[in-house]
């Protein structure tokens, strides 16, 4: 698939929705794109032709995944990367963000370790860094985090472990209430990191600080922080109420509820909002007793829980979460490009080279059907699921 084009279904790119349209990919790249009109014909080049009734989106960049197919970020294997990033274009995601999770320092560094020589075969989703969920949250909100883990903000230590990451920590969760001045939140806006808030007892004032001082983004929303109350808008409050703040959602009906997810998009809309899976390794795997940093995860009709009833993950796939939130606030696909592409490629700091169909961009492609289930993935040029292309 060194060159091959896309042609028929609504081409949503960057600036407009081409239907029908097509794409053009040579060298891994995006070559050109636009109405099926202009669409350069050759029997040289293999072509796909899609129906009309298909669309074709950008690739998923999921920046909050711990794992999946029995893999986990945790694991601190090339091998368990390997597996997550296989099994991701299965689900439309093309980018990925391996996420790590409160545990001791020697674990934390060699989940970094691994993750600092790992490279994603062109038939896999791309593995661009390092979200650092923890360990420096609160211990009120630990969540599935196990707690006796948990450390005060430290710019030392994260340096040390940026570097043995090979500088690939892309995003942190943090608890900006325990961050001293917010010393941290400040570092990493100065180096481009993205600093979220997460596992959170932060009051609104506290965030609004945070906020002022470079913090971005909401880890999760809902999940893992103070709530809003109408005498102190708490975390999630502050999180509607800072324009500038994105927020994360795992959109499994289970974390949060559906109408609550529809609260949160009529504030923030699609142009602050991030679809996530937050999945573990039990994700794309029967029900049964996984593991979770040490811990034994349940995980009954798809509900992943630690022994006392604390969430643990999600096992949602990407295009599930697409589904759910097209029926849970009747957005469209347009919006959904927003929320699962763009936006994360821009908090993750990867959108000149991923997270929307543009000529020059990575040719990291999906083919839904009219369901809005994966037909065909492609990554970096390269078809990594679905059917094989015909001439």
């Amino acid at each position: 698939m060194n060159e091959n084009i896309i042609q028929g279904g609504s081409v949503f790119a960057e600036q407009n929705v081409y239907s029908p349209g097509f794409v053009h990919i040579k060298g891994g790249k995006i070559a050109a794109l636009g109405p099926i009109s202009e669409c350069p014909i050759s029997e040289n080049i293999p072509s796909i032709t899609v129906p009309e009734s298909y669309s074709i989106l950008p690739g998923a960049v999921d920046i909050h995944i711990h794992g999946a197919a029995g893999a986990d970020t945790m694991d601190a294997s090339e091998e368990s990367l390997s597996k997550i990033a296989s099994f991701l274009p299965g689900e439309g995601t093309t980018t990925f963000l391996a996420t790590t999770m409160t545990q001791s320092k020697e674990k934390i560094e060699h989940a970094l370790q691994a993750a600092s020589s790992f490279t994603s075969r062109p038939d896999q989703a791309f593995m661009a860094g390092v979200h650092l969920e923890g360990p420096f949250i609160s211990r009120k909100h630990p969540g599935a985090q196990p707690a006796n883990a948990i450390i005060k903000p430290d710019i030392s230590l994260f340096k040390h472990w940026n570097e043995l990451s090979g500088e690939r920590i892309r995003l942190v969760t943090l608890a900006p209430e325990e961050d001293n001045s917010f010393e941290l939140i400040a570092y990493l806006h100065k180096q481009r990191i993205t600093a979220s808030a997460g596992h959170t007892d932060a009051v609104y004032e506290q965030l609004k600080q945070a906020e002022q001082t470079g913090l971005t983004h909401i880890t999760h929303l809902y999940n893992g922080m103070r709530g809003m109350h109408h005498r102190e808008p708490g975390t999630a409050g502050g999180a509607f109420l800072l324009d500038s703040l994105y927020i994360e959602m795992i959109a499994d009906g289970i974390h949060v509820h559906p109408a609550m997810v529809r609260l949160a998009y009529c504030q923030k809309t699609a142009e602050r909002t991030i679809l996530i899976t937050d999945s573990m390794r039990a994700k794309g795997l029967p029900d049964g007793i996984y593991d979770l940093g040490g811990q034994a995860v349940s995980v009954v009709g798809g509900k992943a829980m630690l022994e006392d009833g604390t969430l643990a993950g999600s096992t949602l796939s990407m295009q599930e979460a697409i589904r759910n939130m097209m029926t849970y606030t009747g957005c469209g696909v347009r919006e959904i490009v927003k929320m699962t592409a763009e936006n994360p490629a821009k908090q993750a700091g990867l959108f000149d080279r991923v997270g929307s169909i543009k000529t020059g961009k990575d040719a990291d492609i999906v083919i839904y059907d009219d369901h809005m289930k994966v037909h065909m993935t492609i990554c970096r040029g390269v078809k990594a699921y679905g059917k094989e292309l015909k001439k």
